[in-house]
């Protein structure tokens, strides 16, 4: 077989390849862009409302991002300080000595205070004992203990911050060992 037939053969068959390929893949492509697009998280927020917060400035604003799964936002003087994210595990922040706890069904409570350090026994302010334990440099615990011994809660702030609601007693502990506890 000749050079110039070989050559030719070769432009043929990739030709063909590509006339298949185009005839294949323009429907697929079409499909794929009336496909609908799936939401993401944020565009999938469905409530968005704000509430002041402990401190008297700053505001609070919390978003529903889908069933047990909120956010908020801490907004001072219109810029956002922190957030923190409930999905199915309530959550919480140390705002500059205002805590703020956020639970997994969207409710957001804040107050002023109450910080302690450093592994122990401690009071809690519905009368049940806080046992703190240090697990490594930026991983606590925090074990909450009924006047019959029980354990009723556990916090475990492993390199990053745990919160709960524990019968309307609200706790934050930060990975680095601080903690307040707060009844509202």
């Amino acid at each position: 077989m000749s050079t110039l037939n070989l050559r030719r053969r070769t432009a043929v068959r990739a030709a063909a390849t590509a006339a298949l390929a185009a005839a294949l893949l323009v429907p697929a492509a079409n499909a794929v862009a009336a496909a609908p697009a799936k939401a993401s998280s944020t565009a999938a927020a469905s409530e968005v409302r704000t509430q002041k917060l402990a401190d008297g400035v700053s505001t609070a604003r919390i978003t529903k991002l889908g069933d047990h799964h909120y956010a908020l936002e801490i907004l001072y003087r219109g810029h956002v300080t922190a957030k923190i994210e409930a999905d199915r595990h309530d959550a919480g922040v140390n705002a500059n000595g205002m805590f703020v706890v956020l639970t997994f069904d969207g409710k957001a409570v804040s107050w002023l205070g109450g910080a302690q350090r450093g592994e122990g026994t401690f009071p809690l302010p519905d009368g049940s004992t806080a046992k703190v334990t240090k697990v490594s440099q930026s991983h606590w615990t925090l074990q909450v203990v009924n006047r019959w011994g029980d354990v009723t809660a556990t916090l475990d702030a492993d390199h990053r911050n745990a919160a709960v609601n524990a019968n309307a007693m609200y706790i934050v502990l930060e990975q680095g060992g601080t903690w307040s506890a707060w009844i509202g």
